[in-house]
């Protein structure tokens, strides 16, 4: 029989909103024999049964729900799950280019899985789930049948959770680099050295969106990476893209990107801090019909929320008063702990700042296959706002 987890008076309200964290704060003890990792039950202070989740002593986050039922969790629980992730994404998604699993919002807390053509990229972030990984990775097989599965296990967070940093081949084979399509466009992805598990797929929908806004324009790409929002912008008609990065490596991969896509004569990147650029470009007078900017996350933290606001607001700003009257500004975030009233409160005031006039065209989210549980307000992360800049 497995161990029993007793939340202290009054935390069981939060389970009772569905949200599939409970933390190490809100737990008054554990009954019975346990390792850490292992799936445990849950009850509320009056005995009465909440969840399985599996409990980690060591994490903030010290148990992570499983299921809302008094169930087995196993092998084939796992196969469900998995399969229940992927069918969901058959309806709406290329299964070449698309998040698979979106750990709780695809009910496996903690877990990755990213398709790259016929490669499965995986990132587990929790010792419960590590449990499992290898019978994720077999469900994943038998629905996909990929070329192979990578492991990018090398982020500092997984020691946190008393797990080590690492990577590898699980599956199959899997080469340096793996061709996949997105929107159509061509894209070479560094599944084992490349940021995360090798590109960011979260913007797929975002970057679609900007194909009536680009054709004959003049574009900045900030904060480029492999060259993702400026090879569309050349794919959607742009007749210049200028793709800025701070990484030169990113820059070269950005290049081969267009070459792949015959857009290397329209598409062209520069190794640059995006910051310095635009504060230079600025001061030059230059003008783009449109810019993009998709900056990393400015905080990993609740603390330094402010200071990421005011960098937010500096390259927002700055950016305002390049682009053209009536051009438009695509601005991002993927802070998690910038809130989507708080992004657009930035915007605002970098307007009022910059002494133009925003209209709204659209202001998005995340794409549908990384699906968003109102209950855990966590699962969603990035904002992107699509504006119109008018002079006042």
């Amino acid at each position: 029989m497995s161990a029993k987890a007793i939340l202290l008076p009054g935390k069981e309200k939060r389970v009772y909103t569905r949200h599939p964290w409970i933390f190490r704060s809100d737990i008054a003890r554990v009954e019975g024999s346990f390792t850490p990792g292992d799936i445990v039950s849950v009850f509320s202070d009056r005995g009465r049964f909440l969840a399985r989740a599996f409990y980690n002593p060591m994490s903030q986050i010290a148990l992570r729900v499983m299921s809302w039922q008094d169930e087995e969790i196993d092998r084939d629980f796992i196969f469900r799950r998995v399969h229940e992730a992927v069918e969901y994404r058959r309806a709406f998604a290329d299964l070449g280019s698309c998040r698979l699993i979106f750990a709780e919002s695809d009910r496996l807390p903690a877990m990755i899985a990213d398709a790259f053509g016929d490669v499965i990229v995986i990132q587990c972030l929790a010792l419960g789930m590590e449990r499992f990984k290898q019978d994720v990775v077999d469900a994943l097989v038998a629905e996909l049948h990929p070329r192979g599965v990578w492991e990018r296990n090398d982020v500092p967070v997984r020691r946190l959770e008393g797990l080590e940093m690492t990577t590898g081949l699980l599956y199959g084979s899997v080469p340096d680099r793996v061709e996949m399509k997105e929107n159509g466009i061509r894209f070479l992805v560094d599944v084992k050295e490349g940021q995360k598990t090798g590109f960011f797929l979260d913007q797929k929908e975002n970057r679609a969106a900007i194909a009536p806004f680009v054709r004959g324009k003049k574009v900045l790409d900030c904060f480029t990476h492999t060259g993702s929002f400026a090879l569309h912008a050349g794919h959607y008609g742009a007749r210049e893209v200028i793709g800025v990065d701070i990484s030169g490596y990113a820059c070269e991969f950005a290049t081969e990107n267009a070459r792949l896509n015959g857009l290397e004569d329209r598409v062209r990147f520069v190794e640059a801090n995006a910051f310095d650029l635009l504060a230079e470009e600025s001061r030059k007078g230059e003008k783009y019909d449109v810019i993009i900017l998709d900056p990393p996350a400015f905080t990993k933290t609740r603390a330094a929320v402010d200071s990421a606001l005011r960098g937010y607001k500096e390259i927002n700003l700055r950016a305002m008063k390049m682009v053209e009257p009536g051009g438009y500004l695509v601005t991002c975030s993927c802070s998690q702990h910038v809130l989507p009233e708080m992004f657009r409160k930035m915007v605002s005031d970098a307007a009022r700042d910059a002494r133009v006039v925003l209209r709204q065209v659209e202001f998005r989210t995340q794409g549908k296959d990384h699906p968003i549980l109102p209950a855990a307000p966590e699962t969603e992360y990035l904002k992107c706002g699509i504006y119109q800049v008018l002079p006042l």
